[in-house]
């Protein structure tokens, strides 16, 4: 009852939030909780599963082109697309999960690259299914049980993706299947001594967080009503990479803080100096690893300030 009632307060805050903010910030706020619920997903699949992946954007772009596609092209109503659009990422993820969940560190990245860049291309070349270079645009969200689901009330939509895929991963981490997953990251083979599934609990793992980017990429789809291959393109995938490092791998709250902090960062930058702040960003990204190897999280629990 304890936790039902924290995570209704965190969802009125966040909520009330977006009815405070102007359309510009609107905007921000919006795609801030987006990268907040990345993060969350990918820190489950890097910082506890272990695995180094760089296909994670590319399913956030399958979800949004799916569901845009099934509701405008192919006519289906809105919560049927939606399922659609998640099978359709499971299926994706086992995929390239049975064959690239088997291999190792940086295969496995190489493996998940490649996925990424496959994605670039067949946006690109796709045609009227995809729009081409240009994306798709000029459609809008079905109303939902007669409710237009926009402005304030679609930022409601957003907080409610995040405080789910905050909770759903709380609640894995927790259970044994979280145990599992670290005992893989931390020692494969002593894992499967222990009669753990590795590759079993690997490919399950991928499929999860695969569906939760989905997820999040079908509510991204109606934020800006248009979707382009730029928009998921690899600097985004890195930039998710960085977040989770930079907030601390493992751990919720530092996906959380990382996502924030880089995010924001640029727009408090760019102001101050100009288009040199993409260097500043990068020196910064560096102090904080080479200060903190567990992030922002770890630096705070390292603080000398702290009682003993």
């Amino acid at each position: 009852m304890k936790s039902l009632l924290q995570a209704a307060l965190v969802i009125a805050i966040l909520s009330a939030i977006g009815f405070l903010l102007g359309p510009y910030h609107t905007d921000i706020y919006r795609k801030l909780l987006l990268w907040i619920a990345l993060a969350l997903s990918y820190n489950f699949l890097f910082g506890v599963a272990g695995q180094v992946a760089f296909s994670h954007f590319t399913f956030y772009g399958v979800g949004a082109y799916a569901i845009v596609i099934l509701v405008t092209q192919a006519g289906l109503p809105l919560p049927l697309a939606a399922t659609a659009g998640i099978v359709l990422c499971v299926l994706l993820a086992l995929a390239v999960a049975i064959p690239a969940t088997r291999l190792d560190g940086f295969y496995l990245a190489l493996a998940t690259l490649a996925l990424a860049q496959l994605f670039i291309v067949f946006l690109n070349e796709g045609g009227e299914l995809t729009g081409g270079s240009g994306g798709l645009t000029s459609y809008r969200l079905p109303d939902v049980g007669g409710i237009t689901l926009s402005g304030p009330r679609y930022t409601v939509v957003i907080v409610l993706l995040v405080t789910f895929t905050w909770i759903l991963l709380a609640r894995i981490d927790q259970s044994w299947f979280g145990r599992a997953c670290r005992a893989v990251r931390d020692n494969p083979q002593a894992a499967a001594a222990m009669g753990i599934d590795v590759a079993r609990t690997r490919v399950i793992a991928y499929a999860l967080t695969s569906a939760l980017a989905g997820l999040a990429g079908m509510v991204y789809a109606f934020v800006d009503n248009t979707v382009s291959p730029p928009i998921f393109g690899l600097e985004n995938a890195f930039l998710l990479l960085f977040m989770v490092i930079i907030g601390g791998s493992g751990s919720q709250i530092g996906s959380v803080i990382g996502a924030t902090v880089l995010y924001l960062l640029p727009f408090v930058l760019s102001p101050l100096i100009g288009h040199h702040h993409a260097l500043v960003f990068g020196v910064v990204m560096l102090l904080v690893i080479l200060a903190q190897p567990r992030g922002l999280t770890g630096l705070w629990a390292a603080r000398p300030w702290r009682s003993r």
